[in-house]
């Protein structure tokens, strides 16, 4: 018995039939962080990199990541998102920055790709504009926190 919704019965690669799903308000909560030298996030906090604010320019690229998940993820269904919100929090304790997106729809399938996708390119531009000065950076713990909507129903990570 195959359990992999994304394989057929022959082992080919599918993309899910969703018609059938009730079309219900679906949201997911992803995270994550990156850690860095507290010296690149005393720069960040200071809007003092060369390449510019680097939390304003890393949350509009996890908004527009999670806008593009379905061009870079095979087969994940294109969504017509209603609300996504990335922040981004500088903590001294970490040191660095924690993440987290939330993504909305009102469809058929659910978001997590999206809010995790989000959070990813998110990272990825803070990473981008500080290897300059910290090659040290650390992208981490990215994960789903939590979802609400559809037939699976909803789910909070046991330590979120």
């Amino acid at each position: 018995m195959n359990d992999l919704t994304h394989i057929d019965a022959d082992g080919n690669a599918v993309m899910v039939d969703v018609g059938g799903k009730d079309v219900t308000e679906r949201i997911a909560v992803a995270g994550g962080a990156v850690v860095m030298r507290p010296a690149t996030l005393h720069r960040i906090v200071q809007k003092a990199m060369k390449k510019g604010d680097v939390l304003t320019i890393a949350q509009l690229a996890g908004i527009m990541g999670a806008k593009r998940t379905s061009d870079l993820i095979p087969l994940c269904h294109p969504l017509p998102l209603t609300s996504v919100k990335v922040s981004l929090v500088a903590d001294e304790a970490l040191p660095g920055i924690r993440i987290e997106a939330v993504c909305k729809v009102t469809h058929r399938t659910g978001v997590e790709m999206e809010a995790l996708t989000a959070v990813s390119v998110a990272a990825l531009t803070i990473h981008d504009m500080c290897k300059a000065i910290d090659r040290e950076i650390r992208i981490t713990d990215i994960r789903l926190l939590r979802k609400s909507g559809g037939r699976s129903g909803d789910f909070v990570a046991s330590d979120a």
